[in-house]
């Protein structure tokens, strides 16, 4: 018995002397490519840190991003949770009907209202005699989850918060497989009727025809990564046409993108993914009129619908362009104004500036 305890506790030392000397003396990578995000760097050893506990809570989150075979364990702890003990999310994320999205709750209105406040701040600023619109995008779980945002009472919010825009609701006009399974984005030929939707309201037409087209890259959305699952790829469809093909595009590589479809997120295929400021040129425009989209990453695919009713087309993102800088970048002359946020940059919304 007694060789049989020396050799159990002689096992379990190895086992933690081996992955100790393999967690801080084996090179780890300093990126998740599954998670898409930086991971945690040792921290400095300072006797402030020591003092204040920082130093502690840096270590452990360093221990827990390089601990060996993370992702692996990572896995193990997703299907353990939801597959054994039947829980419904893991690291507050859920799987239902084939998708993958994330819990956004509860509703947040200091939030709410640090966005309306920016977005009044730059409304009065730059652009104070202008037509501004506003067109909340909501996330997919609003059609998948149990406990979400109110999405209706989300939007209701941000109409009396800038009542100086006249609102366009699109929520009916979205259902979960207008959004990728694997990602929180919506899928852009899902979203027809809403780029033409968003266009009658606003006083101009778009095209019904386009000729649709599939990326052979495989997508694996965030949510794929960071759920430690194993998922099936989505596939991205993009769509076409001659008005389409003669855009003149400033501020990104082009319209579809094909060398950042290579990359870490395909999404960014669309418009070159998140840029301060894109311009889209219509030489074939049916008028002159002009439209400035303040928006995130949701507008990357739909703007080249959209654009094909404008001259000209200038979308700002405020989560790369400070706001105190929109009007040395942006032309509101004869402009209409379009806010397009999704529900959960609004929610989360001081990622805007």
């Amino acid at each position: 018995m007694k060789l049989q305890k020396y050799i159990t506790i002689c096992l379990c030392t190895l086992f933690v002397l081996c992955f100790s000397v393999w967690c801080f003396f084996i090179a780890t990578p300093d990126y998740s490519d599954a998670e898409r995000r930086s991971l945690a760097k040792l921290p400095e050893v300072t006797w402030e840190s020591i003092r204040t506990g920082a130093f502690a809570e840096q270590f452990e989150e360093y221990t827990t991003d390089r601990f060996p075979l993370r992702d692996f364990w990572r896995s193990v702890k997703a299907y353990t949770r939801l597959g054994i003990f039947g829980q419904k999310e893991n690291n507050d994320l859920f799987v239902k009907d084939g998708h993958i999205s994330k819990i956004e709750y509860p509703l947040d209105t200091k939030m709410l209202d640090y966005a309306a406040n920016l977005l009044t701040k730059v409304r009065d600023e730059h652009f104070p005699q202008n037509k501004a619109y506003i067109a909340v995008i909501p996330d997919k779980n609003a059609y998948l989850a149990d406990l979400k945002l109110n999405y209706d009472e989300l939007e209701r919010y941000m109409h009396e918060k800038l009542e100086f825009c006249t609102p366009i609701r699109i929520g009916h006009l979205l259902s979960a497989e207008d959004y990728y399974r694997t990602d929180s984005h919506w899928k852009q030929e899902g979203i027809v009727d809403v780029a033409q939707h968003l266009a009658a309201a606003m006083g101009t037409e778009i095209p019904e025809k386009y000729e649709s087209k599939v990326l052979t890259t495989k997508f694996m959305g965030v949510y794929a990564g960071q759920s430690a699952l194993r998922c099936e790829p989505d596939t991205i469809t993009y769509l076409e046409n001659d008005m389409i093909g003669e855009f003149r595009v400033t501020g990104a590589e082009a319209v579809y993108d094909t060398v950042k479809a290579e990359g870490k997120d395909p999404y960014e295929f669309f418009l070159s993914g998140n840029q301060p400021l894109v311009k889209i040129q219509n030489p074939n425009a049916a008028s002159d009129k002009k439209l400035v989209i303040f928006r995130d990453s949701f507008a990357s695919s739909l703007a080249p619908l959209l654009a094909q009713g404008y001259a000209e087309v200038t979308l700002a993102d405020l989560r790369y362009m400070n706001s105190s800088l929109v009007g040395e970048h942006v032309d509101f002359t004869d402009a209409d104004v379009l806010f397009l946020y999704s529900s959960g940059i609004l929610n989360n919304s001081t990622s805007m500036r």
